[in-house]
């Protein structure tokens, strides 16, 4: 996608889109901020790209189709903010040396959580979406809403503060009023960080007399992450669906109908003071997939405590219009076949967790193969990617078996096989994609 020039290109904010930094294309009407966020986030994007090795203004100016003018004032502002840097020189095939640019992974991070029926992980990723932190706990889906806000609460801010500890003696002497302060002058300088910037002042609710007797650590332990809104986009949230990711709120989730209508990512948003994206966790897998390299379309199927699917069409996740898309596991094969915590009979999941429960691994992965062709008959993906902690424990059974079913297809049809494979990121797949929905608007990904 290319930029768009305007004659006073300032360079705005990457501008928030449903509660996280995010993107508003120019097709939709975009005004000149949104303009500007969308020039900043395509820069921003290719300095990711490029790697250590940097990548000069010159070639900025020509990958985005803004003019060279545009690019100097949109890097001189990403360097004034910490977000990219110089990274040497490189030798020109005319006139003095070109100096290249680079990303600083440092200058941002975003939590992504992994919210399983029975455990909950939190990672803090950098900019290069790299894990930097990482916290796992037991958790009971089922235990209530209190409980699991709870759990996941404490797993992020454990996370967060491990991986980015303020300085003790800049706690001891800050209180809350000069910590709230200080990251709301951080946010002020930056771009990236405009939407942190209001959910921080959201986010205060202690009175003048509570500010002055509480510190920095103790607001840490007890409120929100404010000691890093300099740095902190935001949360990602990936669990079990049915749910709504642009509202954040979630339906009857399978095995789980006490959750109907929950609004998680508002409770969340509360309770962290920055913003909360909210997402099925196989779409959410899918993104970080997709993010980090996979191309072209492709199933994600993940056989856990549950089955589900992520699909990535054409480059991008698909949720379908009610953002429903990927509820794999409860496509019937077997009509009055065993009953499956759905309420129908003889869907995918119940056949393929009863085979696993019974330890028939290759039956399993027949059934999933079974499934795997439905989609591919349907879709016409290009790979078929398998993950989740049941596949982690005998991954070469179950890609042999899916397979083979898909061979077996190919033959039939005559046309070529869809390769399966086991997805990169083993169990952190999901979180690490949990996070990749705070990020991916930021480099101007509109799938985040």
């Amino acid at each position: 996608m290319g930029g768009v020039n305007r004659a006073n290109d300032r360079t705005g904010t990457v501008g928030t889109v449903g509660g996280v930094g995010g993107m508003t294309g120019a097709g939709a009407g975009a005004n000149l901020l949104a303009l500007r966020s969308h020039n900043a986030a395509l820069v921003l994007d290719l300095l990711r790209t490029a790697g250590s090795d940097g990548i000069s203004r010159l070639e900025l100016a020509e990958r985005t189709g803004l003019t060279p003018q545009a690019v100097s004032k949109i890097t001189a502002r990403l360097r004034e903010d910490g977000l990219a840097a110089e990274a040497g020189r490189r030798a020109s095939t005319g006139g003095k040396p070109r100096t290249v640019l680079r990303l600083v992974p440092e200058a941002g991070h975003a939590v992504g959580v992994h919210l399983d029926r029975d455990e909950v992980r939190a990672v803090l990723v950098d900019l290069r979406g790299t894990v930097v932190g990482e916290r796992r706990a037991a958790l009971d889906l089922g235990a209530g809403a209190g409980a699991v806000l709870t759990a996941v609460t404490e797993a992020v801010r454990a996370t967060v503060t491990e991986a980015l500890p303020v300085p003790v003696a800049d706690a001891e002497r800050s209180t809350v009023t000069e910590a709230v302060r200080a990251a709301v002058a951080d946010a002020e300088r930056s771009t990236v960080t405009e939407a942190v910037r209001a959910a921080v002042a959201d986010a205060v609710r202690v009175t003048a007399t509570e500010a002055a007797r509480m510190t920095a650590t103790e607001a840490l332990s007890a409120g929100p992450l404010l000691a890093h809104a300099g740095s902190l986009l935001g949360v990602g949230v990936a669990l079990p669906g049915p749910l709504d990711h642009v509202r954040g709120v979630l339906h009857r989730v399978t095995g789980f109908p006490e959750w109907d209508g929950f609004p998680l990512r508002e409770a969340l948003a509360e309770r962290f003071g920055v913003p909360v994206v909210v997402d099925k966790d196989t779409n959410a897998a899918a993104l970080g997939l997709a993010a980090g390299g996979e191309g072209g379309s492709f199933a994600y199927l993940h056989l856990g405590t549950g089955l589900g699917a992520g699909l990535v069409i054409g480059g991008s996740v698909h949720r379908g219009a009610r953002t429903g898309a990927g509820e794999f596991g409860h496509q019937v094969i077997q009509l009055d076949g065993p009953p499956c915590t759905c309420g129908d009979r003889g869907c995918v999941e119940a056949l393929c967790l009863g085979a696993v429960a019974r330890g028939d691994v290759e039956e399993a992965a027949r059934v999933l193969g079974a499934g795997a062709a439905n989609l591919v008959g349907l879709l016409d993906i290009d790979v078929v990617l398998l993950g989740g902690r049941t596949v982690a424990a005998t991954p070469e059974a179950f890609v042999r078996g899916v397979g083979a079913v898909l061979g077996a297809r190919a033959r039939r049809t005559g046309e070529d096989a869809v390769p399966v494979r086991v997805a990169p990121g083993g169990g952190r797949v999901v979180a690490v994609g949990a996070a990749q929905l705070v990020l991916g608007p930021v480099f101007g990904r509109g799938d985040g």
